[in-house]
């Protein structure tokens, strides 16, 4: 089962970065990007992570439909929990559909000592996934390439300011591994005037998980 995961991220990946050279090819230069967010807590599909404020920086290159980046999430309190280092790579087609493999890591989970390089350790985490917009819907699927065949899904509806949406998982998502629903929630954002030139973006969100009852409130900001 391991050997045909593990051939699974390869074909995946493989064709993920052929697709993306052929988009490349045809595109005449690519461009950085580099950013920052500030949040009260970090809440990812329905889990609050670390229970602290965090920031997470993020570095990424673009060019067509393709990218490459990184991105992690630091406790701004002296609980580390959550923290994350991030790697990723995306193909975004012109219809709406879009391709991603993500390797999760968790530098400071207790056990880690720190060797990042070996890939086959339980604090790398592989996923791929896919995601379709369809208007104002969007719909999208991710799965762990782990032993217990971790699956979420999501779809969204974005109505002039406000995003809904709703996800369901197994597994780790779970308080007792079954299928169910833990990300219910709806976000908005404004941009708060700094002076002629500049604004900062202000999102909220409110996220209920109705497996493990637990309610969130989360705001940030983006740099």
């Amino acid at each position: 089962m391991l050997k045909m995961k593990k051939l699974v991220t390869v074909i995946f990946s493989s064709l993920l970065l052929l697709t993306a050279t052929v988009g490349i090819a045809q595109e005449s230069k690519g461009s950085w990007d580099v950013g920052a967010d500030l949040y009260n807590r970090y809440v990812w599909r329905g889990t609050d992570f670390g229970n602290s404020p965090v920031v997470q920086p993020t570095i990424e290159y673009s060019v067509g439909g393709f990218a490459i980046g990184a991105w992690g999430s630091y406790s701004l309190s002296a609980n580390t929990g959550g923290t994350e280092a991030d790697l990723y790579m995306s193909y975004a087609f012109d219809s709406g559909l879009s391709f991603t493999f993500t390797n999760y890591y968790f530098p400071v989970e207790p056990g880690n000592t720190g060797n990042y390089f070996d890939f086959s350790n339980k604090y790398h985490t592989y996923e791929i996934g896919a995601s379709q917009a369809l208007g104002d819907f969007s719909l999208s699927g991710y799965y762990y390439l782990n032993a217990n065949n971790d699956l979420y899904f999501e779809a969204g509806y974005n109505f002039k300011q406000v995003n809904l949406f709703v996800g369901a998982g197994n597994e780790s998502y779970t308080t007792d591994s079954n299928f169910n629903v833990v990300n219910i929630g709806i976000s908005t954002s404004k941009e708060i005037p700094i002076t002629e030139k500049f604004s900062l973006p202000l999102t909220g969100s409110v996220i209920v998980n109705p497996d493990k009852e637990q309610i969130f409130f989360v705001v940030g900001i983006s740099l």
